[in-house]
């Protein structure tokens, strides 16, 4: 994996160990745009890594500094996510730079195989758990939609990466009408911020249920809802046991 060096003086000292890797997109018409914007000391914003559609990777800020890509977000009731974190660009129009015919962007073979890397690497090095692989709009529900809902998730989780239990095979749940605090309260449990429950909801959705981003809890979401919680609450259990 070769890593070229492309500073950005849009830093400063963390606060907090890292304990989360953050998944962006570009949303920029280019890797270019997107490199000189990071790049340029009045945005105000940089990652510590940006990675482009052939999967050449570019480190803009060294992973022991604070680099400026969360923004106002909340995971898992923490803050300051700048400081928590490893952020990382992925080459991609996203939502306001659509592929012809309307259709959002694909992330290419060569770019998703060079994010699992990176990621591994990443996560490996700060001991960060399957929980915390997160994307931005996870962090950030009600301003945020990337890396979008066309990210292969899945093939992350294939690679050892995060969280994607078998939606068929999952733990069945039967729920009660009405029932807005237990949906409220695993939402919670993966880590949502639940102050505006329909973005909390569109931003699971997109993530876990990218056919279907409604921000409703219909059955199918309310279903896939109680596998998620699970999942994440036996990873957080194992996580945290004693070793023999």
């Amino acid at each position: 994996m070769h890593i070229e060096d492309t500073p950005s003086p849009n830093h400063d000292a963390r606060k907090h160990p890292v304990s989360l890797l953050v998944l962006h997109y570009t949303g920029m018409e280019s890797g270019d745009a997107a490199l000189a914007r990071m790049r340029d000391p009045e945005a105000k914003v940089s990652a510590h890594y940006m990675v482009w559609e052939d999967g050449r990777i570019a480190r803009l800020v060294p992973e022991n500094l604070r680099a400026w890509h969360a923004g106002v977000s909340r995971w898992q009731g923490l803050e300051d996510l700048n400081s928590r974190s490893v952020g990382v660009e992925i080459v991609n129009g996203g939502h306001d730079y659509r592929a012809p015919g309307g259709g959002l962007p694909p992330y290419p073979d060569a770019q998703i195989s060079a994010v699992i890397a990176l990621s591994r690497e990443i996560m490996a090095h700060h001991a960060i758990p399957a929980t915390g692989l997160v994307g931005h709009s996870d962090i950030a529900p009600t301003r945020k939609i990337d890396p979008g809902e066309h990210f292969p998730w899945a093939r992350l989780a294939d690679a050892g990466l995060g969280l994607w239990p078998d939606f068929e095979t999952g733990a069945a749940c039967v729920w009660s009408g009405g029932d807005a605090s237990r949906l409220n309260a695993q939402l919670a449990a993966i880590g949502y911020d639940t102050a505006d429950i329909p973005a909390a909801l569109r931003a699971f959705q997109r993530r876990w249920m990218p056919r279907a981003v409604t921000g409703l809890a219909d059955a199918d979401t309310l279903r896939r809802l109680a596998q998620i919680a699970a999942a994440y609450a036996s990873a957080t259990s194992s996580s945290s046991s004693p070793q023999a």
